[in-house]
């Protein structure tokens, strides 16, 4: 298809040519029908001639062009049907192997497939029928030797109760024991001083009682004693104060009458004095 159109694109290049050279060949007639007045001696029939032979001559190798163009056409689409023949063939065959090889690999895989998982699913069974086996005989094994723990820590537990409760009793007994002891002791000590504290303490309060009855008696009489002193010296004390006192007021009032009649014997004086 591509080479038929090169080929319509070659044929209408030649139409043009030929009406180019068409216009070209009467432009040249016109020329040269300007250029008969110049040249009497030309030939038209010679001009008309050798166009007439030019146009043959064009026209034939336009016509062997287009031939050539034709047949170039004609073998480049065979060249080309063959190729896409080849090219068809050859991806046909290709697809033909490529089907083949996918449906061998297909079979080859499924087989595959197959045979691994009849072995995956036999291994599967074969481990798990080995691991209930090992887990049941474990569990059988362990529950057997948890019976025979949970019996021996039960007469170990039992004994050691019974020791325990032995022991604390005995424990108690010797305690309670020695708390008799040691309170009868302790009554007996505790009475021991009360009594020793209660005699020591009368002892000490009759002792007390009769020193200081001693010393009342003593007191008082230094009291008394003191006393009648103290009011015999505040009695004599008192007369000699009040002795002192008279005198002594006395004495003022005779020098007081004294200055008072010097004082007015002396005024007297001096206002007759002073009055002379």
């Amino acid at each position: 298809m591509y080479y038929m159109i090169t080929v319509n694109i070659n044929h209408k290049n030649l139409l043009k040519g030929f009406i180019i050279m068409k216009k070209l060949i009467t432009t040249s007639v016109a020329v040269a029908a300007l250029l008969t007045t110049a040249q009497a001696d030309f030939d038209f029939g010679d001009m008309f001639k050798d166009m007439k032979e030019a146009a043959i001559s064009m026209s034939k190798d336009a016509k062997d062009s287009v031939v050539s163009m034709k047949d170039g056409a004609v073998e480049t689409s065979k060249s080309a049907e063959r190729t896409v023949t080849n090219v068809s063939s050859d991806a046909k065959d290709t697809s033909v192997k490529v089907s083949d090889d996918l449906k061998t690999a297909e079979v080859a895989a499924s087989t595959d497939t197959r045979d691994t998982v009849v072995s995956v699913s036999t291994d599967t069974k074969d481990a798990m029928t080995n691991t209930t086996k090992d887990l049941k005989d474990s569990a059988t094994i362990a529950s057997k030797e948890m019976k025979d723990s949970a019996i021996a820590v039960s007469n170990d537990a039992s004994t050691s109760v019974k020791t325990v409760s032995t022991d604390a009793k005995d424990s108690v007994n010797t305690v309670a024991t020695n708390a008799n002891d040691t309170a009868k002791t302790v009554s007996n000590d505790s009475s021991s001083s009360v009594k020793t504290i209660s005699n020591d303490s009368s002892d000490s309060v009759k002792t007390v009682s009769t020193d200081t009855k001693d010393s009342v008696d003593t007191v008082a009489t230094n009291v008394n004693d003191t006393a009648k002193t103290v009011s015999t010296d505040t009695r004599a004390s008192v007369e000699s104060t009040t002795t002192n006192a008279s005198d002594s007021v006395k004495s003022v009032s005779t020098d007081s009458a004294n200055s008072v009649k010097t004082i007015s014997e002396n005024a007297n004086d001096s206002a007759k004095t002073i009055n002379d």
